[in-house]
């Protein structure tokens, strides 16, 4: 990851922000002043670019603002963070003015800041979206007819700037194909930018879409482009574009017919030249029909629909998809690739996959990390894949613990707590209650990175809210345990207040 940038002249907000960062795992480099930083900027390496600049406003040897003006000529979508006093207004709006991402009233609080640094991260890969090297991206992988079937439509669409509407179920690689279009289109050297239109609320994916001007709504607080901006001469991927709300629905119809749109707040039209690619999983002329969709839209984003078949439609794909999941999987994790047997690989091919293609990535990443040996054999499969019932799910969670200890684990001679779904559906995303289960020989670490990787390739969304309730859960009631359930100097132990502890007791119901 490329670092943030921290310019001021004060050593110990320097050290703050370092320590605070790197508790984050993000790279900071520091300077003491705005020299610095034009001398780094000069001898400057793409890997060593900043993501994010933080810098004081008032410092020797130069101004924070005057910085502020030369590096947006050099790096113009370089979000700028400008540190300031409570009372200097004026220089809160000159930043403003100059184009800063945000500014940071001196003293700060710490855990703000850092949010905000997250945020300003956050616009930085959106700004960097058009840069991204479709390159990159992985080759689709399938020998299966119906397969077959999107390379030739891939081909057959590459030398059009048609527009494209993918159905097929959720995780079977809908965007991947998007990203095919684009890379074999003739807008491939413009960028390509993907949203999932069901992921942002209503409230504000307006914005997103289209951007918006300063002060438009409460926090709007600088101008932001927005996607079909950020997409000008490339390709605009819309997801889910079935759970679109109507009212946008028209919005959007505006801009496919006449290439034009308005920011939220603004006044002036402003003309884009984008190739919408749209996907849903949904039944549109369904939608249509109960007045859910727009007829007009649809006609307009259903030029040429391409269906992506589920993976259970391919099952012999799932071999070559497996291994170069395992290969991936491998090189980001920096391991050696494991080995899966052909009795392991019909096991995967008998499995329905309700979760597609992206379930079988996460099960592939699964293996990687909790299969004991290199070479993965039918036990060493997940849950969800040996059996959907709840009993046999607990067994094989302890058979892994047990497996994972005895291939390198570290015993500390005391019983680890795992956490197992107790669901009859492992792959539900309801959060049922978890049954603790206390296993002799397996260290802690293990278990709670073995429950995760169970709850995460499950498909549940809740797992950090799960971990976390268990994690506290459990130091209160070892505190409570060792001072004979005395609340106060259980609090005082675990270092938090007298409030918190009973407030923590009913939240996770340990009355």
């Amino acid at each position: 990851m490329k670092p943030i940038w921290i310019v001021d002249d004060d050593q110990s907000i320097r050290f703050v922000l370092e320590k605070a960062l790197m508790r984050e795992n993000l790279p900071t480099r520091s300077f003491t002043n705005p020299r610095e930083v034009l001398q780094a900027l000069n001898n400057l390496s793409p890997e060593d670019s900043p993501q994010v600049l933080v810098s004081d406003i008032r410092m020797p040897g130069g101004s924070g603002l005057d910085l502020l003006a030369q590096v947006k000529e050099r790096l113009p979508g370089l979000p700028v963070i400008i540190m300031t006093a409570y009372s200097d207004l004026d220089s809160a709006v000159s930043a403003f003015q100059g184009g800063a991402f945000e500014y940071l009233p001196k003293p700060f609080d710490l855990t703000k800041a850092i949010e905000l640094i997250r945020r300003a991260l956050e616009e930085s890969q959106r700004e960097a979206v058009g840069a991204v090297d479709v390159d990159s991206t992985p080759e689709m992988l399938g020998q299966a007819p119906a397969m077959q079937d999107v390379f030739r439509a891939i081909g057959r669409l590459s030398q059009s700037n048609v527009t494209v509407m993918i159905t097929g179920e959720s995780g079977s690689g809908k965007e991947l194909v998007a990203r095919a279009l684009h890379k074999h289109s003739q807008r491939a050297a413009g960028p390509f930018v993907a949203i999932n239109t069901a992921a942002i609320p209503k409230d504000l994916l307006e914005s997103e879409l289209f951007g918006h001007e300063r002060g438009a709504f409460t926090g709007a607080q600088s101008m932001r482009r927005g996607r079909f901006e950020q997409a000008d001469g490339g390709t605009l991927f819309l997801d889910e574009i079935g759970d679109m709300k109507f009212d946008l629905q028209t919005r959007l119809l505006r801009v496919l017919s006449d290439g034009s749109f308005y920011r939220v707040g603004g006044h002036s039209a402003i003309k884009t030249n984008v190739r919408v690619i749209a996907a849903t999983h949904q039944n549109l002329e369904q939608r249509v029909a109960e007045g859910a969709f727009r007829e007009d839209l649809f006609h307009r984003l259903n030029v040429i629909r391409l269906r992506l078949p589920p993976l259970r439609e391919r099952r012999e794909d799932i071999p070559v998809l497996t291994r170069h999941f395992l290969q991936q999987s491998a090189q980001q994790l920096g391991v050696e690739a494991k080995r899966i047997s052909d009795s392991a690989i019909a096991l995967l091919q008998d499995f329905a996959f309700p979760g597609n293609v992206r379930q079988l990535e996460n099960i592939c990443h699964w293996l990687t990390v909790m299969a004991p040996a290199q070479a993965i054999e039918p036990k060493d499969l997940p849950p969800e894949v040996l059996s959907p019932s709840a009993g046999q799910s607990v067994s094989h969670a302890m058979h892994s613990a047990q497996a994972m200890d005895t291939s390198g684990g570290v015993d500390t001679g005391m019983p680890a707590q795992v956490a197992v779904n107790t669901s009859p559906n492992p792959t539900s995303i309801a959060a049922p209650k978890p049954l603790v289960l206390n296993i002799p020989g397996a260290d802690w670490q293990s278990g709670l990175e073995a429950q995760a990787m169970a709850l995460l390739v499950s498909g549940r969304t809740d797992v950090w809210d799960e971990m976390s309730k268990l994690f506290e859960a459990t130091l209160i009631q070892t505190a409570l345990a060792h001072t004979r359930g005395r609340r106060i100097d259980a609090a005082n132990k675990l270092g938090i207040g007298r409030n918190t502890i009973t407030r923590k007791i009913q939240e996770l119901g340990l009355e």
